[in-house]
């Protein structure tokens, strides 16, 4: 339940948990970190300062024991001196012999502390060389740190004959870390309320175009094509801010889908268009039929020849439209080796010269190639290409076919004697349906899908088409294809 209320929570919240999670274990590590190397600093210090105190004391009274007493022989006299010399206010001395057996303790006076219970091992320790002997016990109600010191007749000798216990309590440093963790509680609690805060404007401020694109896409999603993300900051590919990136790649894909959603729209308004012309024609032929032309034998071949003319017409659209749309779908191509030079004279060029009627087509043969090309699907395009030749060539015009080729493409042209395309046209047609005012009249029965069936055809095989024309200098269609061996 509470993983699936994590998943359904939000991401500034999501962040913001984590980043005050992670805040507060980097604060609560550095915390106990630091108490604990403050907690070390303050007993080393304290046992450095009580041996630093204690040693010339110590260095003192073995010179003057050295002056009276030849042999080294501890005495419960003696051994009081010294643990008086070495008692104070705050610190409380016992002096062990090498048998173990307390000889003195210099605790005197009632405010003075109360010495720790002696412990062997550590006294064994002690007596067996060992220099840094350093252990907190409990005395009474309060801890108490106990410091362990050979006594040697001179620094770094073997012999060992006593051992000096000192007592200071650890109160003063149990309220120093006791201030110091409440220190680091207090801290560590607003650094997390202002880690809290700032996580929540840092989430909100780079989250806030996520929002914006959230927006967008609802508004986009209730029609509105025209919108995009808007950031206060500029926008560019090099943009290192992933956010920036994401918002451009966003306004990338709805200027994309716009063109398309509008290319589309204009596709069926176009469509319908071609549609209703030949359906208005056969609906107002049949309207005269109706009134009693048929009693007309003239007028009533006249109009049913007319409306078979636009059946035709309306065929051809139909099928030219379903081409498109395979097309635009995806062509399956079934490609295979062609000689184009033998391929142009044995299985097109017989059928053109049935299409071109009574214009002249001369072929224009370039140098020996192979391509890899779908025949029919070639055979589409030429004679697409060729049917717009015919169209806008007169009667007695030539039309020519013809190729050249390099050592990757083979350039097929179709070139006509006609009217030409103003510079203007020339940018838009190859869009459906698109027709100039001279070089697609609807008078001539285009539809204005051939060329966008040929730009389809080329490019699934890989090849571009190129238009190059001027008004009264006739027009040159060239498409290219990967040639896959040339002779030239």
């Amino acid at each position: 339940m509470k993983m699936i209320r994590w998943r359904e929570s939000s991401l500034r919240t999501r962040l913001t948990v984590l980043y005050v999670a992670l805040l507060t274990l980097l604060l609560s590590g550095l915390g106990v970190l630091f108490y604990f190397d403050m907690r070390t600093f303050l007993f080393s210090t304290t046992a450095v300062r009580l041996r630093a105190q204690a040693k010339p004391v110590i260095e003192r009274w073995i010179a003057e024991f050295h002056l009276n007493i030849p042999n080294i022989q501890l005495s419960k006299p003696i051994a009081e001196e010294l643990a008086r010399d070495l008692t104070s206010r705050d610190t409380t001395a016992l002096i062990i012999d090498r048998q173990k057996a307390l000889l003195a303790n210099g605790r005197r006076l009632p405010e003075e502390p109360e010495p720790a219970p002696i412990d062997p091992d550590k006294l064994a320790l002690a007596l067996s060389g060992e220099n840094e002997i350093t252990y907190n016990e409990m005395v009474g109600k309060q801890y108490t740190m106990v410091l362990l010191i050979p006594l040697r007749p001179q620094p770094g000798h073997s012999e060992i004959f006593g051992v000096v216990q000192l007592n200071t309590p650890i109160t003063t440093i149990n309220e120093i870390l006791w201030r110091e963790q409440r220190v680091i509680i207090v801290a560590s609690i607003v650094t997390i309320l202002l880690g809290v805060a700032g996580s929540f404007w840092l989430t909100s401020s780079a989250l806030r175009p996520l929002r914006r694109m959230t927006d967008a896409c609802r508004r986009i999603a209730a029609g509105d094509f025209s919108e995009r993300v808007n950031l206060p900051y500029p926008q560019n590919a090099e943009a290192k801010d992933e956010v920036i990136q994401l918002a451009g790649a966003f306004n990338d894909m709805i200027t994309r889908i716009e063109n398309t959603f509008a290319a589309q729209q204009r596709f069926i308004a176009d469509a319908a268009h071609e549609l209703r012309t030949p359906l208005t024609a056969i609906r107002g032929s049949l309207e005269v039929l109706l009134r009693g032309s048929q009693d007309d034998p003239t007028s009533a071949k006249r109009l049913i020849r007319a409306m078979y003319s636009e059946t035709e017409r309306l065929n051809r659209l139909a099928e030219q439209l379903l081409d498109l749309t395979r097309l635009q779908n995806g062509i399956i191509l079934r490609r295979i080796s062609l000689d184009v030079e033998r391929w142009l004279r044995e299985e097109f060029l017989p059928q053109a010269h049935l299409l071109t009627r009574d214009r002249r087509l001369e072929l224009q043969p370039g140098g020996a190639a192979v391509v890899n090309a779908d025949p029919d699907a070639l055979k589409q395009v030429l004679f697409n290409l060729l049917d717009n030749a015919v169209q806008h060539t007169t009667s007695d015009g030539v039309i020519q076919i013809g190729w050249e080729t390099t050592h990757t493409v083979v350039k097929i042209w179709v070139k006509d004697e006609g009217e030409g395309i103003d510079s203007e046209d020339l940018p838009h047609i190859f869009a459906p349906f698109y027709r100039g005012d001279r070089s697609r009249s609807r008078l001539r029965g285009g539809a204005g899908l051939g060329l966008t069936i040929v730009q389809s055809i080329v490019h699934a095989h890989g090849g571009r088409v190129h238009v190059a024309s001027a008004p009264g200098k006739g027009t040159q269609v060239t498409f290219t294809l990967e040639c896959i061996q040339s002779l030239s």
